[in-house]
């Protein structure tokens, strides 16, 4: 029997690193619960108070086949490497230097909305046909494969 997952980011500022993703991966803002026009309205309905409504938010994958993302908010800031990282896959079927190009459009474009570059990996057939390492705003790496 196969799961469902969710992939959960812990941050400082849960409603921007959800904005970053949504933009990343063409994700949507998870909807209000039914019976709110916002989500503004529904924290206020459930007596959540103004400090606590960016604790948490949630995207979803809208084709429905990608993992819904979370977002918590947590005191520590970010330590150490990811032990598990997502890979953006940029240029399926792509090789060589078209691969790395695409690539590196990526990287340029999420640069601008707040990631940082961290490596290049050039190709090196037939173990890897190259990636980009980068980190979110708040320092999680993944892969632009």
């Amino acid at each position: 029997m196969s799961r469902e997952i969710q992939v959960t980011f812990d941050g400082a500022d849960p409603n921007a690193l959800m904005e970053f993703w949504c933009e990343v991966l063409g994700y949507e803002r998870d909807a209000p619960p039914p019976g709110f026009d916002t989500w503004d309205a529904a924290l206020d309905a459930f007596g959540v108070p103004s400090a606590e409504r960016n604790s948490r938010s949630a995207c979803h994958d809208p084709d429905g086949s990608g993992p819904r993302l979370f977002f918590q908010q947590v005191p520590e800031g970010k330590a150490a490497k990811n032990r598990v990282h997502l890979d953006v896959r940029t240029a399926p079927g792509l090789q060589g230097e078209e691969r790395m190009a695409a690539l590196e459009a990526e990287s340029r474009r999420l640069v601008a909305l707040g990631a940082t570059r961290r490596e290049r990996a050039e190709p090196d057939p037939p173990l890897s046909h190259g990636f980009l390492v980068m980190a979110d705003p708040e320092g999680n790496e993944f892969c632009l494969d």
